[in-house]
């Protein structure tokens, strides 16, 4: 996440009551607003500006730290910016393109959380409902005492309270991730075959959040914020409220709605062309191809699975999600299709974590969201969300500014972390008059 990756993870946004007025104004002049070309100044930024990244993320990679890199900006529902710079596949020289198709991991949360609120907006559950109401196995859950790492086994004390499905969405559960989570959850949930999210296609979310459910959580519910499977909880809890796979459930209730038709959980064959490749980084910090880390296949999103995952499966493009984006820009309406009501957009995207700190940062319900300190040195406007994926890709909306922007890459690990921290800046330097209060 924050040029991110799951392991790194990612950083944060936003949210304090500063920010609240600012998306008010923005819901109310946005409300029917559609992604469309338009020229920088038109919405208040300079071209000239805007254009100083292109020496910037040349420079990346012809020093051969990143293969392709693609960008998006938009204000105002206008997209100003929208480019792709060197190569999808290196050894064959293809170009990136801006409408490859990309993993995106994580950001995969985003929409799975806009999806449970539906839900919650047809009264199919509260924020404070227990888990274990709709799944039962999370009834009585443990934590994590005492480990010994010569074979996994652990002892437990039992929670002081049940998980809450508010507690899913703000990532302070007390669930961890396999792989990336610390040492000791990782071993607990290797041992029990408990899956990623990431090229994992075999096998239900009925079967593996059943399992989860009996492991030990990394901490008490509610006292941290930690990383960790607790939206692909949420995606199994969807299955249960809709009576659908969480894949039919996003493709008929968010993709098919706001027209994302280049978004799954498994790319049809008319579309495993534009996969994106995949690079790593080899010690000396060159790329390489990337042929398949931890047991996973680059190729994963060309297989035919059975396993959703609500926290990191999809693939998708960066006009796929900016539609998404400006959706949530727009008080949760987009192209005549309203999914969420402006004042459940307001919910969403404060601060759900109260004392508790995400980085510098704060969380709402699915996204992180910059607060004051967080976007100290970054010219961010406090109240941004934002969250990106393991592969590189990233994305932000400021209800402030009215101004959404992604960037993506595809390569794991991403050690030039600065890359993401630069786009920020050379995005808001191009801008030539802040947005005024109701405008």
């Amino acid at each position: 996440m924050k040029t991110v990756f799951l392991t790194g993870l990612l950083a944060g946004f936003f949210v304090t009551a500063s920010a609240q007025s600012p998306i008010t104004s923005a819901v109310n002049s946005n409300a029917r607003t559609t992604l469309q070309p338009a020229s920088a100044e038109s919405v208040d930024m300079s071209t000239e500006r805007l254009q100083r990244m292109d020496a910037v993320i040349n420079d990346y990679i012809a020093k051969g730290r990143q293969a392709g890199v693609s960008v998006l900006i938009a204000r105002h529902g206008k997209v100003v910016y929208e480019k792709a710079y060197g190569q999808d596949d290196m050894e064959a020289k293809t170009p990136f393109r801006t409408d490859a198709i990309v993993r995106v991991a994580s950001q995969t949360k985003a929409i799975t959380s806009i999806g449970a609120m539906m839900l919650f907006e047809e009264g199919k559950f509260l924020l404070d409902d227990p888990v274990s109401k709709y799944i039962p196995a999370f009834r009585k859950p443990s934590v994590l005492d005492k480990f010994d790492p010569k074979d996994s086994s652990y002892t437990t004390v039992p929670a002081k309270s049940e998980i809450t499905i508010r507690q899913l969405l703000t990532h302070t559960s007390g669930i961890s991730y396999p792989v990336i989570g610390t040492k000791e959850m990782s071993a607990i949930y290797a041992k029990n075959n408990i899956p990623s999210g990431i090229g994992t296609p075999k096998g239900t979310l009925a079967d593996a959040i059943t399992r989860l459910a009996t492991l030990p959580l990394a901490h008490q519910p509610g006292e941290r914020w930690t990383y960790g499977l607790s939206v692909d909880v949420l995606g199994y809890l969807i299955e249960i409220w809709s009576g659908q796979s969480l894949d039919q459930y996003l493709r008929t209730r968010v993709f098919e709605p706001l027209g994302m038709s280049d978004t799954y959980f498994y790319l049809p064959p008319a579309k495993q062309n534009r996969l994106a490749a995949l690079y790593t980084e080899n010690a000396d910090g060159s790329i390489r191809r990337q042929m398949g880390q931890s047991g996973v296949s680059p190729d994963y999103p060309k297989t035919s699975g059975t396993y959703f995952s609500g926290g990191a499966g999809l693939s998708s493009t960066m006009a796929d999600y900016a539609k998404f984006l400006q959706m949530l820009l727009n008080g949760g309406a987009y192209k005549g299709k309203r999914l969420l009501s402006p004042t459940t957009i307001k919910l969403i995207t404060s601060n759900q974590i109260g004392g508790l700190n995400q980085g510098p940062n704060k969380f709402g319900l699915g996204f992180g969201i910059i607060a004051e300190h967080g976007a100290t040195g970054l010219l961010m406007t406090p109240g941004t969300y934002e969250w990106g994926g393991f592969f590189g890709t990233n994305y932000w909306v400021d209800p402030k500014e009215d101004l959404i922007a992604l960037i993506y890459t595809q390569k794991s690990p991403n050690r030039y972390g600065d890359l993401l921290d630069k786009f920020r800046v050379l995005v808001y330097q191009s801008i030539t008059q802040m947005n005024e209060p109701g405008r």
